[in-house]
């Protein structure tokens, strides 16, 4: 049973108790039905009215549902008292990502972040779970063996994130070096970002025509993985997909991926894919450019990629085409429109570099091509001993080779 609240602030609530049922089919879970209740925020004490609680109650028996997902996140008491009415064993959707998160983990720091969220999440609610015990003992101004449980249970989680938190930072050092390394070859580098489930792996796949994992399941990308992609321009690109956004999103997560999230603050530019043939994508789109701004790569220039065209009528990719003429329509699967985003990737990344002359010997026509993934090749003349080319790049690269091919 699904359970939600229409606040009316401009969320549709079904639109989000749908995203809910899916996050819920990906752990195979059964969605039996969805329960609604109007209301400006939810009961403190029972997250939906005391009175639809018990409702639910009934339904237990009739629809021969064991478990209950709310469409937020719960405190201890709500979820005690839901279950306590209920029966019925309570999560809330931070929770249901967070197990998403820990079934798709694969990387020894995926399975560390995964791990940090959710001891992060459990920190705050210790105490809910431990009232009763806090009741053990302990007379006025002493702690009673309950508040000790307690008190070692929170101090043993908060030094186990403390050592996944040590190990993230050797990770993060390791990634810097890597990064670094990186940003010196003057390989330019873009992230493919977007809502879960957008096709983000599938773009990757056909792009750089290598193996990657593509499943038809929400959040199947936690580790961001990078393909080298060699333009029709013989410049060389590295190009990776990243996990996909949600809304609420859970802080936790945001938290505990960090490290990985921020690998898109450092992209030269970023692909927004999004799944056109979802009636949901303007709400998907914006919460695309939240989850940006709060890592900080808002800034950072994009190219709006408009995916699964071939899933949607001639009608609706026409009015998408007038309200958004920056963006580029494909279809990653059928391979549709890929020309036409490579030559766009082109046009962006390069535009803007210098042209510049050289006049180079024979003898070291070679140290140029050394350099044939930075640059392109404009022109180039043979004459004798000496060759003439007008090569294009970065200055910093251009700089390097005139200085070799000048030098002894």
């Amino acid at each position: 049973m699904l359970i939600g609240i229409d606040s009316d602030d401009h969320v549709c609530v079904d639109e989000s108790l749908e995203e809910l049922e899916n996050l819920c089919k990906t752990l195979d879970i059964e969605v039996l039905d969805w329960v609604v209740q109007k209301r400006k925020k939810p009961d403190s004490k029972y997250y939906l009215g005391k009175g639809k609680i018990e409702k639910l109650r009934n339904l237990k028996e009739l629809m021969k549902a064991d478990l209950i997902v709310a469409d937020g996140e719960l405190n201890p008491i709500q979820a005690r008292n839901i279950e306590d009415i209920t029966g019925m064993k309570v999560l809330d959707r931070t929770q249901i990502i967070l197990e998403i998160f820990a079934h798709h983990a694969t990387s020894e720091e995926g399975k560390i972040q995964v791990e940090m969220a959710q001891l992060e999440y459990k920190l705050p609610r210790i105490v809910g779970k431990g009232e009763e015990l806090s009741r053990l003992g302990g007379g006025i101004g002493t702690r009673g063996p309950g508040e000790q449980l307690l008190e070692q249970e929170r101090r043993r989680i908060k030094d186990r994130i403390s050592v996944l938190r040590k190990k993230l930072e050797e990770i993060k050092v390791e990634r810097d070096v890597q990064r670094r390394r990186r940003l010196k070859s003057g390989i330019p580098h873009i992230s493919i970002a977007g809502y879960t489930n957008a096709g983000k792996s599938t773009l990757l796949k056909v792009l750089t025509d290598t193996d990657v994992l593509i499943a038809d399941k929400l959040f199947a990308t936690l580790e961001p993985t990078t393909r080298r992609l060699k333009l029709p321009n013989g410049r060389v690109i590295l190009i990776s997909d990243t996990v996909g956004f949600i809304r609420k999103l859970p802080h936790s997560i945001v938290a505990a991926f960090h490290a990985t999230l921020e690998e898109i603050t450092f992209s030269d530019l970023i692909l927004i894919l999004v799944d056109v043939s979802d009636v949901h994508m303007e709400n998907k789109l914006k919460a695309c450019y939240d989850v940006l701004r709060e890592i900080k790569a808002d800034s950072i220039k994009k190219i709006l990629v408009f995916n699964k065209v071939d899933m949607c009528t001639r009608d609706r990719i026409e009015k998408l085409s007038l309200e958004y003429p920056d963006a580029v329509f494909i279809s990653a699967l059928k391979r549709e429109g890929l020309n036409t985003l490579v030559k766009r990737l082109e046009r962006e990344l390069f535009s803007g570099e210098e042209k510049r002359k050289f006049i180079i010997p024979i003898s070291k026509v070679g140290i140029v091509y050394s350099y044939r993934e930075n640059l392109e090749i404009i022109d180039e003349k043979y004459n004798s001993d000496i060759v003439e080319m007008i090569l294009k790049g970065k200055k910093e690269v251009l700089d390097t080779v005139e200085s070799k091919v000048k030098g002894p």
